[in-house]
């Protein structure tokens, strides 16, 4: 055979190859969403975990980002139809209305922005509710990792639709209290990895004398980052910075994943709370697979490390009829909604396959990328 050919032999199989990777990794993530809709037929209706909650919670909010990604690489109307029922329910309105100043209120918004297709008339309400917080002078709200990705890509966005500089200039400051004056800091700047809140930072030790690392708080933060890098572009004066805390959160995720291509609920300590976790490993599959896709990571550390993530996720979390074993419950740390296990229902199954859906979407762009 021709040198020529052979070249050719092995580039149209290369080709397949990717093929076949992405149409498997869009089909594990259409049976996982295809489960969840059928269950919860109805966006409207409030959750009944304890208590009644709106369907506008945090928890629901993460969904909706997760399904926006899936329609972005599998633009099947449904998923439209379903989340602007979702959004007119409640009035494209952040949960608890325009005064509240939890982050976790307005995760909603950020699925409406994107819905809403630049119609300011639609995104009055959560406007109103970023204009009203930051009238207030204050830069001290997120107090838990988890809250930047609730709502800092949510003020990015605002930036990008109003062309109001304000709202990133108070993101950026908002971040870096998190970042660097909160509790001392909450990012170790040394080790590239986050304390969830001021009750984790040192001396809080797990039972082993290792730091407490939260996979899932962790991978919250490396969302929010990818999620306003994207928003804001490359020529943004804030995006190098965030650039190098994703670089530098990347290079500690790389080091300590497992063997079976999932991360430990508690990072470092896998003698105290070890084990599979589905959020956490989604979430750094979503930001490596978007780093190597931007050509911000190396192909030859990170390609790796992404594809054993995605083999775990679906070989090993994903049921048959779609259910996602080994989701961590709400909580703020390891410890929490324990045992995490293949069978056990989470407290809340929305927020688990919104993280799921993030990481299986983008890994799908990158497998399947000529």
């Amino acid at each position: 055979m021709k040198k020529t050919s052979l070249v050719f032999l092995l580039l149209g199989l290369a080709l397949t190859i990717s093929a076949q990777n992405a149409n498997d990794v869009l089909a594990t993530a259409q049976r996982a969403n295809n489960y969840f809709m059928a269950k919860y037929d109805d966006p409207t209706r409030p959750t009944f975990v304890k208590k009644v909650r709106p369907s506008s919670l945090w928890t629901r909010g993460v969904y909706y980002e997760g399904l926006m990604a899936l329609y972005n690489i599998d633009p099947q109307h449904k998923y439209i139809d379903y989340a602007t029922r979702w959004a007119d329910f409640h009035e494209w309105t952040p949960r608890n209305g325009v005064k509240t100043t939890d982050a976790d209120d307005q995760c909603c918004g950020q699925t409406y922005m994107m819905l809403a297709k630049g119609d300011k008339a639609k995104l009055a309400k959560v406007l109103e509710n970023l204009d009203n917080q930051m009238s207030t002078g204050r830069h001290d709200y997120w107090t838990w990792i988890d809250a930047i990705q609730m709502a800092m890509p949510l003020y990015a966005q605002a930036y990008m639709l109003t062309g109001n500089r304000q709202y990133m200039d108070y993101a950026m400051q908002s971040y870096r209290w998190t970042r660097n004056e909160c509790g001392g800091g909450l990012y170790n700047k040394v080790s590239g990895f986050w304390w969830r809140d001021k009750d984790f930072v040192p001396p809080y030790q797990e039972s082993d004398g290792q730091p407490c690392y939260w996979s899932r708080g962790d991978g919250w933060v490396y969302a929010a980052l990818v999620r306003v890098m994207q928003t804001i572009g490359k020529k943004d004066k804030y995006y190098k910075e965030l650039k190098r805390d994703f670089l530098a959160m990347s290079q500690a995720f790389a080091s300590c994943q497992r063997e079976d291509g999932f991360w430990n609920c508690s990072l470092v300590s896998p003698v105290t709370y070890g084990g599979k976790e589905t959020t956490g490993t989604s979430l750094f599959l979503y930001g490596m697979s978007w780093g190597l896709r931007n050509g911000l990571l190396k192909e030859k550390q990170y390609r790796p490390i992404v594809d054993r993530a995605w083999k775990a996720l679906q070989n090993e979390c994903v049921h048959a009829d779609g259910f996602l074993g080994y989701v961590q419950g709400t909580g703020k740390e390891p410890k929490d909604s324990q045992p995490v296990t293949y069978t056990r229902v989470p407290d809340f199954e929305d927020f688990g396959l919104g993280c799921f859906l993030l990481g299986a979407s983008e890994y799908y762009l990158l497998v399947s990328r000529k």
